[in-house]
């Protein structure tokens, strides 16, 4: 596989969607498009609209095909979703927004059956957080087309198979807070037997495997070579931690920033995870658990800054430190390290609008911060995506942590490492600008204001 080099990266995100071309020889992308992705708030309940998505990953994989000769495709979605397909590969059902809280209307039920945290490394989430939630709530409302089932597939394996016409399904996704998977016996959860499901599980395949090559029409539709090969795919938190499994020395921690902030720590110290807090086990490429934990940062920041100025002046950056305007956890409830906690400004009146974008970025860090905290994250933090661009951002989580913080220069975390699935050799990647604890102890001590208001806060 090592002769390959471009490589098309089908990204499915939350909020966008991507397909990035990433050239191996460089570890770099050379091209990208990207689409906005919003679910259909539309009966039978909130879903992804697949259609429209399916429509811009083809456009996207001709037009870079014409850039540059695409080699071979590889695939990386957020988590917390799978598709139930028939003995065609067509859906039964919508895939199910995650954000959807109808699952929760079985919570008792699904409680009674789902198999424990110490099993499963899965904390208990809400509304369709637990893809094991999803399914179950599916087979109960709509038992006659969940009948129809002939698979159970995660996201990522979903678009392979319609790129290929082969069902498969991959430990990363399997085993990303789904109780699907036990991540110590590398097998599915109880549960999924209990409840009669391991029938429906396509075969669990590496992530690097190649499914087959494109379908012949898509070749067609897209200009590609017919034998363009199609890569199993994984869990996008993974791809973004993968180039760093590949040639980092533990420990270390990687924070994946998007919709979602997801903290990894490889070759930490052992801590007990506690699932009330949402940190969880996942599962990396290479098949090996992983102590992670996460909250909602890339939907807060969207929220807290929509239409308001995402920039500040040192003076302002150096008036919210001195001032010590503090912005309290939790923006969105239910996840993170605070789950319970209503959000709340403190000394914060009068700000002005760089002061409020600087406190935001301040209160991200130190979540993360906390995040690394509770699954025993040591050495250097990478921080990968868009969070990696903001520098009060990367500052402060270096003030919180004491430790260097490495602010990744892809564009696209998860693409170098999505992409990385397509060769057999140990690649190098861009680590981009280290960022050390800053030595003003005004950064110190607005860390100790922020953590001690929280602790009055619960």
């Amino acid at each position: 596989m090592s002769t390959l080099r471009h490589i098309a990266v089908i990204d499915i995100g939350k909020t966008n969607a991507k397909v990035a071309l990433v050239d191996l020889a460089a570890s770099s992308e050379v091209a990208l498009r990207r689409a906005a992705n919003a679910p259909l708030r539309q009966a039978p309940y909130p879903h992804h609209d697949v259609e429209a998505l399916w429509t811009f990953i083809l456009n996207s994989l001709a037009s870079l095909n014409r850039e540059q000769r695409i080699d071979a495709i590889s695939i990386t979605t957020h988590g917390a979703t799978g598709v139930l397909v028939d003995a065609s590969g067509e859906l039964v059902l919508p895939v199910l927004d995650y954000e959807f809280d109808g699952p929760d209307s079985l919570a008792a039920d699904y409680d009674a059956v789902r198999s424990p945290f110490a099993e499963t490394g899965t904390p208990r989430l809400p509304a369709g957080l637990n893809l094991g939630a999803q399914f179950f709530w599916l087979e109960k409302r709509f038992p006659a087309e969940f009948a129809r089932a002939k698979a159970m597939l995660m996201y990522p394996q979903y678009w392979a198979l319609r790129l290929t016409g082969v069902a498969a399904n991959e430990v990363t996704s399997l085993g990303c807070h789904t109780d699907l998977w036990r991540p110590e016996k590398s097998d599915f959860s109880p549960m999924v037997d209990d409840l009669g499901w391991r029938r429906l599980m396509a075969p669990v395949r590496p992530a690097r495997e190649r499914l087959g090559p494109i379908r012949a029409a898509l070749a067609a539709r897209t200009g590609l070579d017919p034998q363009t090969p199609v890569l199993c795919g994984l869990h996008d938190s993974n791809a973004s931690l993968l180039p760093h499994l590949l040639s980092d020395v533990a420990p270390f921690s990687v924070v994946s920033t998007g919709t979602w902030v997801v903290s990894m720590a490889v070759g930490g110290r052992q801590v007990a995870l506690d699932p009330a807090r949402d940190t969880l086990v996942n599962v990396n490429a290479l098949g090996d658990p992983v102590p992670s934990a996460r909250f909602m940062g890339g939907r807060e920041f969207s929220l807290l800054t929509a239409d308001k100025p995402q920039d500040c002046s040192g003076s302002e950056v150096l008036a919210v430190l001195a001032r010590k305007i503090l912005l309290l956890p939790s923006t969105q409830q239910g996840s993170g390290p605070f789950p319970h906690h209503a959000s709340a400004w403190l000394g914060a009146d009068g700000i002005g609008k760089g002061e409020r974008f600087a406190a935001i970025s301040f209160y991200l860090a130190l979540m993360t911060a906390t995040c690394l905290d509770l699954i025993g994250a040591e050495g250097p933090t990478t921080v990968e995506g868009p969070f990696a661009r903001n520098r009060l951002f990367v500052g402060m989580l270096a003030a919180a942590t004491m430790r260097t913080v490495i602010a990744s220069e892809a564009a696209t975390g998860t693409s170098i490492g999505a992409a990385l699935l397509a060769t057999d050799q140990v690649a190098g990647h861009s680590e981009g600008e280290r960022i050390q604890p800053p030595a003003d102890p005004v950064w110190a001590g607005y860390v100790s204001a922020w953590r001690e208001a929280v602790r009055e806060q619960a």
